[in-house]
């Protein structure tokens, strides 16, 4: 991980957070491609919708056409012990503002390493940890996992700027749980001294995010990414 070493986030044991991974004009180039995608495959999943048809050599990351974000990761080196040598599995999510995603886990057929992208918008990413008292009330009964209650407050989160990277590994893969809350707009104190206006109109919509894991296991020799929309 020596690339991958030089964007490592003091404080944290395994995150690493690259600002402008992809251009402007990368990121256009994927948010064209994702909103031309068929509307008919799409399919609702309580609040989501999804499309299971989306794959590391599908039709937004398909090789040969600009940006190879999948070669770029594995350039980093962050998925050098993964089985793959890189990421096979692609999750495109979409968000509205007061959309988001509760606290989970990826679960153990991934390696335990995500790198997720950016795109449209900044993403406020919140890590939480299980509590320790097993008598504690969890934040929702579904997320909770085997009876565990998930403590409220994050023990670390991370403004994502539109077009970075995060990348999650170790012990806050391992042992953390990962979420985006569910809030019509962030409270930025700093506002007013954003002065890139476009960061600005950023914070008023909502946006996609790409999250990028290694299969470990694969059956049939091809993996299928999700399309989620909310």
């Amino acid at each position: 991980m020596d690339l991958l070493a030089e964007h490592h986030l003091q404080g944290t044991s395994a995150v690493f957070y690259i600002p402008n991974f992809i251009s402007e004009d990368e990121e256009q180039y994927l948010l064209r491609k994702i909103k031309d995608s068929p509307k008919q495959k799409w399919k609702m999943l309580n609040n989501r919708r999804f499309a299971p048809s989306f794959h590391t050599g599908g039709e937004v990351l398909q090789k040969n056409i600009l940006p190879d974000v999948l070669g770029r990761l594995r350039l980093l080196g962050a998925f050098n012990q993964s089985p793959h040598k890189g990421p096979n599995h692609v999750i495109l999510n979409e968000y509205h503002p007061g959309q988001g995603i509760m606290p989970h886990e990826d679960g153990p057929s991934y390696h335990p390493v995500v790198a997720t992208i950016s795109l449209g918008s900044h993403t406020i990413f919140h890590y939480y940890q299980y509590n320790k008292d097993k008598d504690s009330l969890s934040v929702d009964p579904g997320s909770t996992r085997m009876g565990r209650s998930v403590n409220p407050a994050p023990s670390l989160s991370l403004f994502l700027e539109p077009r970075s990277v995060v990348v999650t590994t170790g012990e806050l893969y391992t042992t953390h749980l990962h979420g985006i809350d569910e809030v019509d707009a962030d409270t930025i104190v700093n506002r007013h001294m954003i002065k890139d206006e476009t960061v600005v109109r950023m914070i008023e919509s909502g946006g996609y995010s790409l999250t990028c894991r290694d299969v470990e296991k694969v059956a049939s020799g091809r993996v299928a990414g999700v399309v989620n929309r909310t």
